[in-house]
């Protein structure tokens, strides 16, 4: 892909009725030369991008989880069309569920689309 994805971006990506926001943790890359990418999915949905664009600007910290951390392949994470919305820094909050994977003797990584870890189709 074209776009240049880092930790810290907010993604959008379009539902049926709307949009969803991601947030990358992390972008790794594996011993097979793949990229890993961790991100954490909000519960929020929203109309049109000038509404997640808001919440993301006026305010952040009022998102909620549906997923705090969830580690997806390469093939996997480029399932789903995104866009990056912004850039800000990660609290140790927001990566804690981040740091649990990483402590963890298993590290399980998904080869399934966000909007399916997500339950959305």
């Amino acid at each position: 892909m074209s776009q240049n994805y880092k930790a810290g971006d907010f993604l959008i990506f379009q539902l049926e009725s709307g949009y969803g926001l991601l947030r990358i943790l992390e972008v790794e890359d594996a011993p097979s030369g793949e990229k890993i990418w961790h991100l954490a999915a909000y519960n929020e949905l929203f109309p049109d991008v000038e509404s997640a664009d808001e919440a993301i600007s006026k305010y952040p910290e009022k998102l909620t989880f549906n997923l705090s951390h969830v580690a997806l392949t390469n093939r996997a994470f480029h399932a789903t069309q995104t866009a990056v919305m912004g850039n800000s820094p990660l609290s140790e909050e927001e990566l804690k569920s981040f740091r649990q994977w990483q402590a963890s003797p298993e590290k399980k990584i998904h080869d399934r689309s966000i909007r399916l870890m997500i339950g959305i189709r």
